[in-house]
């Protein structure tokens, strides 16, 4: 200190370092006036410390900043702020700032608590007789009609806070779905707290993706999200039975619950939740090991007048399961079983005989060995309004079965079957003979029992209510099963049939005969041996309806577009990739008056080229899509130019 008496103002003050043994004692100094300066030497620690910039000849100090103040002072200044949109402001100056406004929870809020005591008040006076306040708390939380999303590196906690802050004023968060990377920077328990703390509102969360996400995370917003409905969990790890237990107890409005690929989530969570929550509408569970009978058997006892969709999916049920929700499942319009290896065909058989199962419209049944003939035929008997059926890789069903449901199954309209590989002919055009008057759909897809054989059907009434029809990659399907088809089904709109390599035009122009309602929607994708003459006399038949055609890999030539332009004046979808079309067939469409295509593919024709841009030109007053992709006759130069010119278009290439 001596020096600093002694300091005449001449000399440079301590030059070549500093004066303090300990960097810390510049905070030390106190300006009282101008050129007075006192000295403190330190005590307790400073609440609020000054600090000053030497310079050669005089120090000067620097203007007080906020962020010196600890954080306990910032929070009580940001929870007396007037509103919602003060706090959002203030949110946005820094991280830290940022984090302090998150962490408020809406009951910390000062005016919350002044209105709350306002609106006691309030209600005392109105008993004794008095006049309610008319004053209105401005910075209530909205009704939660705002949705938010997340993915990827994007889904991070200073995200999440910025969002808890940000529609917390604006009419507060209701939906939330985040879609995590498994990245170091992942959403984690102070993200959610954030949530938590800033919207009540929020109904629906989906986490997926999330291994920083466990228990503590998703407690946290069952304590502060009181109103959810809707929670959607995959592939989190880190969660059990235990947040689910603390979301059961604390949110009694769920409705929706999806777990999959939560390995820790097990029987005792769904218990937690058929206890708690009696609203509960839908379930999907899917690769859940730890998953059981104890589980299923609980959700559909207890919500047996509320659970309308059930979906099971890798989980390990015993025909039990399927026994509890033939009996209890009085609610289920949507059942959905996908991989369940331990159930037997007795499961499916006592299911059907359960006769719970009257509201049933939509049945799917993949990859299960317990579906045979006895068990489909007791589930026809046992679902009488059935509408919707898919059965995808049962390898034990046949022919029988598939008879034998249809004739009990007589409120069905949509039938399904794919990989099914037992089902023949006989079975196919079994179900056709002896279906209610109700069906609208069938599908066949990748079954490859399927033979071409001539039949014979018997003279029958025909299968007037079928409108669509598709049939995909069964290679054994050919001419003479379209035929008896045309026989059969006389009404038809809808007709698929692709990959079909033994369908030849002697085959289908009997079906375009039989069609009296008139095709609107044709698929003939990689059927290569159709020809022009099936397309000109499609075009000449139903080219009043006809609003969708498809002729991927079909041996077409610009014959078929010319007939196309003649008569198909509803025609706004049409697809001719890898056909043997050239500039005249696109010049001829371009002609045409009648037709206003939307959508045009010509994907691989190797035969059109630069000079059919004009008529292409012509054709973008109305097209909406035009792909043109490995054209090799035309150059990159000519589609830049065309991609300007139809600027409305959306153009592959």
């Amino acid at each position: 200190m001596s020096k600093l008496f002694a300091f005449s103002g001449s000399d440079d003050f301590f030059p070549g370092g500093s004066i303090y043994s300990n960097p810390k004692e510049s905070s030390c100094f106190l300006s009282l006036e101008r050129h007075v300066d006192v000295y403190f030497p330190p005590q307790k620690r400073s609440r609020i410390s000054a600090p000053f910039v030497f310079s050669e000849e005089r120090f000067e100090q620097k203007k007080p900043s906020i962020e010196v103040l600890p954080d306990e002072c910032l929070f009580e200044i940001f929870r007396r702020l007037p509103g919602g949109q003060e706090r959002s402001s203030c949110a946005c100056v820094s991280k830290r700032w940022l984090t302090l406004v998150s962490d408020i929870h809406r009951d910390e809020i000062s005016g919350n608590k002044t209105m709350q005591a306002l609106n006691l008040k309030d209600e005392s006076i109105d008993k004794k007789g008095g006049v309610v306040s008319d004053v209105e708390d401005q910075d209530v939380e909205g009704d939660g009609y705002l949705s938010r999303s997340l993915e990827g590196k994007k889904a991070t906690d200073v995200r999440l806070a910025a969002i808890a802050v940000g529609t917390a004023s604006r009419g507060g968060l209701g939906k939330l779905f985040i879609r995590g990377s498994y990245s170091s920077r992942g959403v984690t328990t102070i993200g959610l707290r954030a949530i938590s703390r800033g919207c009540p509102s929020l109904r629906v969360l989906s986490l997926w993706n999330l291994s920083s996400v466990g228990d503590e995370g998703l407690c946290e917003i069952a304590d502060g999200c009181h109103q959810l409905e809707k929670l959607d969990l995959c592939h989190c790890p880190a969660i059990t039975d235990k947040s689910l237990l603390s979301v059961a107890k604390s949110c009694p409005n769920l409705t929706d619950l999806t777990v999959e690929n939560c390995a820790n989530i097990g029987n005792d969570g769904l218990q937690a939740v058929a206890r708690c929550c009696p609203n509960l509408k839908s379930v999907s569970i899917k690769d859940c090991p730890l998953v059981g009978d104890q589980g299923i058997a609980s959700l559909m006892s207890s919500a047996s007048y509320s659970l309308t969709k059930v979906k099971l999916q890798s989980v390990n049920i015993t025909d039990v399961s399927l026994a509890v929700i033939g009996h209890y499942g009085k609610a289920l319009t949507d059942l959905s079983l996908t991989s369940l290896p331990n159930v037997s065909e007795k499961g499916f058989w006592v299911m059907g005989n359960g006769h719970g199962l009257q509201k049933l419209k939509s049945f799917t049944v993949i990859s299960c060995r317990g579906v045979t003939d006895l068990g489909l035929e007791a589930v026809g008997k046992g679902c009488p309004n059935l509408k919707q059926f898919c059965l995808r890789k049962c390898a034990f069903l046949s022919d029988n079965g598939l008879v034998s449901f249809a004739k009990a199954a007589g409120s069905l309209e949509s039938l399904q079957l794919e990989e099914c590989h037992r089902i023949t002919q006989f079975g196919f055009f079994g179900y056709l003979l002896n279906c209610g008057a109700k069906l609208k759909t069938i599908s066949l897809v990748n079954c490859l029992g399927i033979k071409d054989l001539n039949l014979g059907l018997p003279s029958v009434s025909p299968c007037e209510s079928l409108r669509s029809l598709s049939i995909r990659n069964c290679p054994g399907f050919g001419d003479a099963s379209l035929a008896a088809l045309g026989k059969l089904c006389t009404q038809l709109q809808h007709v698929e049939l692709s990959g079909l390599h033994g369908i030849t035009d002697a085959g289908f122009l009997p079906l375009l005969e039989s069609c009296e309602a008139g095709l609107v929607k044709v698929n003939l994708s990689g059927c290569v041996n159709l020809s022009d003459k099936v397309v000109c006399m499609m075009a000449d038949l139903h080219g009043w309806t006809l609003e969708m055609l498809n002729l991927d890999g079909c041996k077409i030539s610009d014959a078929s577009l010319v007939a196309i332009a003649e008569n198909c004046q509803l025609l706004s979808d049409l697809d001719v990739s890898k056909c043997a079309v050239t500039d005249s067939g696109i010049a001829a469409l371009a002609r045409s008056n009648q037709i206003n295509l939307q959508i045009l593919s010509m994907s691989g024709c190797s035969m059109v080229s630069e000079k059919s841009l004009p008529s292409l030109g012509k054709l973008g007053q109305t097209l909406l899509g035009l792909n043109l992709q490995q054209c090799k006759a035309i150059s990159s130069s000519a589609l830049d130019l065309l991609v300007e010119q139809l600027w409305r278009c959306d153009i592959l290439y």
